[in-house]
Order: C-alpha cells, then structure tokens, then sequence
C-alpha cells in the first residue's frame, strides 16, 4: 500500500477500525491510538528504539493487537514548510514498513508539536522533568494523530 494523502485514507480503510499516531524521535517512537470512530486519540506507549526489525515487529504487534487500519506519520516539517533530513527520515521508516508488510500511511504535519505538549505538561499538569520525558513522546504522538482526525471531522 503506498502512502496516502490524509484526505484519502478513510476510504482505505475498513470502518470502525482504530488508527495509530506515531511521533518518530531519534530513540523512541511515541504510539497513540484512536478509539473506533476516529474521534479520539489517546496516548499509547514508547517503543524505544532498538534495531528496525525489532521496532517494526513490535509495532506490528500493536497493529495486529488493536486491529488498527492505518498509521498517521508525524512529519516534522522546517518552519517554511520544507522537508529536511528528519522528514525524509520520517519517510524512509514508512518505506521500510512497506517492505515487512502492506500497511496503509498519512503524514501529519507535526511542526511545534513535541514543544506545544512540553509547554502542556509544564503548565497545566505541572509534570517534572523526569515525568515529562516518559510521557512527552506518546502525548505528542496523540497530539498529531488528533490534529489528523480533526483534519478529516466534517
């Protein structure tokens, strides 16, 4: 399955099935999901990275677990809106799942998302550091995949 645009991705998939929002850090992958009707999303868990087999086989883990139907990539795009190495990098891991197996793919842009869920926690939840640094990567992840799910509200 090659990557979507976000506007086609809920024809591609089956209805009532959740989706998962990935935030790709240089150690750490945040996972959210959605609930069934795309409504919400919710922080999931860290993967925290290790060989891309390994990272691959346990996101698909939780693919297979929660019967997900897609995944919405944080596409961390340079303030003007071009792409640099990290949102090609972004785009190298959603081809290298393509190779373990078909897997339907969006991006969302994800500019300032990892600094408005740190100014989130900080100021609302009044989270320390350490507290901060286990939760921030799979909040933000919810942070992009509900910017995409509102994206695609009517």
């Amino acid at each position: 399955m090659p990557v979507l645009d976000l506007s086609e991705l809920s024809a591609a998939c089956p209805p009532n099935t959740p989706w998962l929002g990935l935030d790709l850090g240089e150690n750490t992958i945040g996972v959210s999901v959605s609930d069934t009707g795309r409504i919400i999303a919710s922080p999931l868990e860290l993967i925290r990275k290790t060989k891309f087999s390994q990272d691959a086989e346990q996101l698909f883990k939780i693919v297979d677990g929660r019967n997900v139907s897609a995944l919405i990539i944080g596409l961390p795009l340079n303030m003007d809106g071009t792409e640099g190495p990290r949102a090609q990098s972004c785009r190298a891991f959603a081809r290298n799942l393509e190779r373990f197996r078909p897997v339907n793919v969006a991006f969302q842009d994800e500019r300032l998302s990892t600094t408005a869920v740190e100014r989130f926690l900080i100021d609302e939840l009044d989270l320390t550091r350490k507290r901060r640094a286990d939760v921030v990567d799979r909040t933000a992840a919810a942070w992009i995949l509900q910017g995409a799910l509102d994206r695609l509200r009517p």
